[in-house]
């Protein structure tokens, strides 16, 4: 995912509220452990939540796209980034707090993923840690039959990215495409992005099976949900 759209991410995304989104969560962390003093991003993209918490935390980063770590590095240079999978890694340490936001979790797509990637997660928390997961839609709040657009407009860069979602062989799937205009051109390209669709009970299921208490925040950092699981 992401394989051309990397050096676009955070232009595409620029709606985003990273900073409410980072001094809620700081909050939650607080709330749940008010000691918590390291932090691991899983699918940390360009390390935008990163930057946000570094002064507060000992963060460290995790993704399998290159490109997007190249780009986190360059903005939290002292951080320590791991090229990998969040399903199946090995960091060599553990944490008080690790996190998979902004709906990452679903690019595992399968339940057996999901299982994994928790358990996986789960193994690099300190006792009494915490995993914060902001969820995918389901399948019953995805949404089908729908078109959605998005646009970044700058003197020097354009951006127009749109797509229909549509739900195939039990994954949501996202045929994306992107309309990028510069002073030296415009330039169309398609990703096509594949996500799980996980109910209420399996995220749960998941979480207890991985040794962690379940939490759930509705709201969540950008209105999908948040699950807040502690280590027994």
């Amino acid at each position: 995912m992401f394989e051309k759209s990397a050096k676009f991410y955070d232009a595409i995304y620029h709606f985003k509220d990273y900073n409410a989104a980072a001094g809620k969560l700081d909050a939650t962390i607080r709330r749940f452990s008010p000691n918590a003093a390291s932090l691991l991003d899983t699918a940390c993209g360009t390390g935008k939540h990163i930057q946000l918490l570094m002064n507060r935390y000992e963060c460290e980063g995790l993704d399998m796209n290159k490109d997007l770590l190249e780009i986190a590095s360059e903005r939290c240079p002292g951080v320590r980034f791991i090229c990998a999978d969040m399903t199946d890694f090995d960091a060599g340490r553990r944490y008080d707090v690790v996190t998979c936001l902004f709906s990452s979790i679903a690019y595992v797509r399968t339940r057996e993923n999901l299982f994994k990637a928790v358990r996986t997660m789960s193994e690099h928390l300190d006792a009494g840690g915490l995993l914060i997961i902001e969820p995918w839609f389901s399948k019953d709040t995805f949404w089908t039959d729908r078109v959605t657009a998005n646009h970044y407009d700058t003197r020097d860069l354009k951006i127009t990215w749109m797509y229909t979602g549509k739900i195939e062989h039990g994954f949501s799937v996202l045929e994306i495409h992107y309309l990028t205009g510069t002073p030296h051109g415009v330039t169309h390209f398609t990703e096509k992005h594949v996500l799980g669709l996980f109910s209420d009970a399996e995220y749960r299921q998941a979480f207890e099976e991985a040794g962690l208490e379940v939490y759930y925040d509705k709201d969540g950092l950008f209105g999908r949900g948040m699950y807040i699981g502690v280590k027994n």
